[in-house]
């Protein structure tokens, strides 16, 4: 029988995505919350919830609850299960891998002390039919992806990510293939990393309370939840949502970098928005140029945000390999802030393209 402290040590013998299985019996009237935290020596005192809850429904049997895509690197954790509103009976916890970390084969260095930009390497998302996988590799699962998000992102399903008209559709759909929300996410992690360059993402985004679309790179050194935001975070696009008008499609666009001197924890990252009309009926060109000097996000050409800490690693591991991600989220920590729209039942994030540029 379990407390609200129920600790652990898991020895994890292969760095991969897992999924996490735990055999539980509520035997009340009531539903009991169950997540799974990770690292909870960390020397930040952060709190890693590594599966998001898992709802255990009331006068229930013995029921399995699962949750797929969980990263964890190889070697010891130590874990902590946490109990909400009940006390239920506890079977076996199982983690099954599912898919092992992905080394990156080729890294692209770009020049940027030249005169021109010139494309080294892109995505048109020419013509219909499935992504690219020799450029894209699916991320997998509902582990809530560190902020409680409701989305299931699914492998080669063209329902939620296809080419269609020369454009990348990413579609989250609701209650879909027995999940809150589908929908899908998009990383060069395993095909391609980049240093340095002009990242240009020319996209629409969706409106609607609870979506939350993001164009963005994350350090290739990431592994599980501890590497971030040491590996570094550069967010080129984000847009949610509940900042958007409805009906003009008027909204925000927010540029942020997240590292280990500038993150959330500390209250400090750097970050701006800018205001953009129809956000969901045009394109619009996003852009961070990311240099030795520093980096600066655009939006149709307007300078918005600009980062130069080049001080230490803690504050520019920018010298280091980064990821290209593109995804739709739904709810979480950012995306649901204000609660879901109900009547939401799909919500696309269309790409035109993506293009990395180096200046020789």
């Amino acid at each position: 029988t379990a407390s609200p402290d129920f600790s652990m040590e898991v020895e994890v013998p292969i760095a991969g995505r897992y999924r996490v299985t735990l055999e539980a019996t509520n035997d009340s009237d009531t539903t009991i919350v169950l997540w799974l935290e990770d690292y909870i020596d960390n020397k930040d005192n952060r709190t890693y919830d590594v599966t998001g809850p898992m709802n255990l429904p009331p006068a229930s049997g013995l029921v399995k609850l699962e949750k797929d895509g969980t990263p964890l690197n190889k070697g010891l954790h130590k874990m902590r299960l946490h109990v909400e509103g009940g006390n239920p009976t506890l079977g076996k916890l199982t983690f099954t891998l599912l898919r092992e970390h992905q080394l990156t084969p080729d890294t692209l260095i770009q020049e940027t002390s030249g005169e021109e930009w010139v494309i080294a390497w892109a995505d048109e998302f020419d013509g219909s039919g499935p992504v690219d996988t020799s450029k894209w590799t699916y991320d997998i699962g509902n582990w809530g992806w560190g902020n409680k998000e409701l989305q299931y992102y699914t492998v080669g399903r063209q329902e939620n990510a296809r080419l269609e008209d020369g454009n990348l559709i990413i579609e989250a759909r609701k209650n879909d293939m027995g999940q809150d929300w589908t929908s899908a996410r998009l990383t060069t992690r395993g095909k391609v990393t980049f240093v340095y360059g002009k990242m240009e993402i020319r996209a629409k985004v969706p409106p609607g309370r609870g979506s939350w679309a993001a164009g963005w790179t994350l350090g290739d050194a990431y592994v599980d939840e501890l590497s971030w935001p040491y590996c570094g975070e550069i967010d080129i696009l984000e847009s949610v949502g509940y900042e958007m008008d409805d009906e003009t499609g008027n909204g925000e666009a927010h540029a942020t970098i997240h590292c280990g001197a500038y993150y959330f924890k500390l209250g400090n990252q750097p970050t701006s928005t800018i205001p953009v009309e129809r956000m969901y009926q045009d394109f619009h060109t996003y852009v961070v140029e990311w240099t030795p000097e520093g980096i600066k996000a655009f939006v149709d050409g307007q300078l918005y945000f600009e980062y130069a800490d080049t001080s230490t690693d803690l504050s520019w591991p920018y010298d280091q390999p980064q990821n290209l991600i593109l995804n739709l989220a739904m709810g979480g920590g950012w995306g649901g802030a204000m609660d879901m729209d109900e009547s939401l039942e799909s919500q696309q994030f269309i790409v035109d393209y993506v293009r990395v540029y180096a200046r020789p």
